[in-house]
Parts: C-alpha cells; sequence; structure tokens
C-alpha cells in the first residue's frame, strides 16, 4: 500500500470491516442476543416496550463510548511504542560499537 494516510481518507481502508467466523462461540451469542431482544420487543407493550428500547440504545451508545476510548487508548499506545522504537535511544548501558560521529 503506497500511501496508507490516503487511502484512509478516501474510505479505502475499513479496520471494522469484520464480522464473526461461522460456528463461533460470539456468532451463537449475538444470534442469542439478537433473537431475544427481537422476542422481547415483539411481546412487550407500552410502557415496558418503552423502558426496554431505553434500556438497549443506552447499553449500546455505552458500548461505543467505550470502544472508542479502548481504540483510542491503544492507538495511542501503539504509537507511542512506535515513537519509543524509532526516536528514543536511550538505554542504561553505552554503545561501544556505536561510530562516533563527533
Amino acid at each position: 500500500m503506497k500511501n496508507f494516510i490516503k487511502e484512509l481518507y478516501y474510505g479505502n481502508i475499513d479496520p471494522q470491516a469484520r464480522g464473526f467466523k461461522n460456528g463461533s462461540y460470539r456468532k451463537k451469542q449475538m444470534t442469542i442476543l439478537s433473537e431475544s431482544e427481537a422476542l422481547l420487543t415483539e411481546k412487550l407493550t407500552g410502557d415496558e416496550k418503552k423502558a426496554f428500547l431505553s434500556f438497549i440504545n443506552t447499553s449500546n451508545s455505552i458500548l461505543a463510548q467505550s470502544e472508542l476510548d479502548s481504540f483510542m487508548i491503544g492507538f495511542r499506545l501503539g504509537t507511542r511504542l512506535i515513537l519509543d522504537t524509532f526516536v528514543n535511544n536511550d538505554t542504561p548501558y553505552e554503545d561501544f560499537l556505536k561510530e562516533d560521529s563527533e
């Protein structure tokens, strides 16, 4: 990939374009969650349905904020690792094999 930033800008890179593997534990759990939500949405009425949908929407909002926070923290940690790897030369010992450029 020649220009990663340009490709990301134009939407040609989507790190979240992922799905569950067939037969995986997570896929089974998502199926149970989806079916349960559909059943409860169908069966509940009035204030109970309104409260349930509010619960689902609020839970999804909190989860999305938590995922964003985790992504940002992870991205910053990775960037710090790269910065330390390629920019920082501090070590506890002196390198005797390093050529003197002074």
